[in-house]
């Protein structure tokens, strides 16, 4: 994402994994504020971490002074393995999770997503809150953009997850995330003329998960 991103390999459930640490700004930030992972789109239509809404989710939450981490899923760029529908790629966003949680015990998390990686967050956000491990607490807040409605089986998420989608959506259409958060009673964001991909309008995504984070 830029000069100062460190790249990394974890050991994943059928092999290494791709991942990428950005570090706030240290003189803004003294200590980091949170621990953000952010998940990107179907990796067998091109996604990766670093795709630009991806990327742009993670500048988000660097300007919020989170250490931020993204993931290349299985046979992604260095990836070892193969997609595995949502179910493989929340297991290693869980052992993301862990290997950071070693670095970062302390922090809070935040989980955000693009498009098939707001799937994958909201799996491990139910899956954290199941556990019901102190150690291991769920995410204080998720932002996802682009909500994979419709397309995966979305589990319910919090009350004050951030929901940002494009009005012009024909991949994931605008009325399918509407009809899955209106049971829910949860807000969403619509960018007028977006599409899936935020095309020219990637700086609307960082200014509402900054402004709207700690609200």
């Amino acid at each position: 994402m830029n000069a100062h991103t460190q790249v990394f390999l974890i050991d994943g459930a059928v092999g290494l994994l791709e991942c990428a640490l950005d570090l706030p700004d240290s003189e803004q930030f003294v200590q980091p504020r949170g621990l953000a992972l952010v998940a990107h789109p179907h990796p067998l239509f091109g996604g990766t971490m670093d795709n630009k809404v991806a990327q742009t989710l993670a500048r988000s939450f660097l300007a919020l002074g989170y250490v931020t981490v993204r993931m290349n899923f299985r046979g992604v760029g260095k990836s070892e393995g193969v997609h595995d529908h949502g179910q493989g790629e929340t297991d290693d966003m869980a052992l993301l999770l862990t290997h950071m949680r070693r670095q970062y015990p302390e922090l809070p998390l935040a989980l955000a997503g693009f498009s098939f990686g707001t799937f994958v967050q909201s799996q491990l956000q139910q899956r954290l809150t199941a556990q019901n491990d102190p150690a291991q607490p769920p995410a204080e807040r998720l932002a996802l953009v682009g909500t994979a409605a419709g397309k995966w089986p979305m589990p319910n998420v919090p009350a004050n997850t951030i929901l940002i989608h494009g009005e012009l959506d024909d991949t994931i259409p605008l009325i399918a995330v509407l009809d899955w958060a209106r049971p829910q009673e949860l807000p969403v964001v619509v960018i007028p003329g977006a599409d899936h991909f935020f095309h020219r309008r990637l700086q609307h995504i960082k200014n509402l998960v900054v402004e709207m984070w700690h609200r």
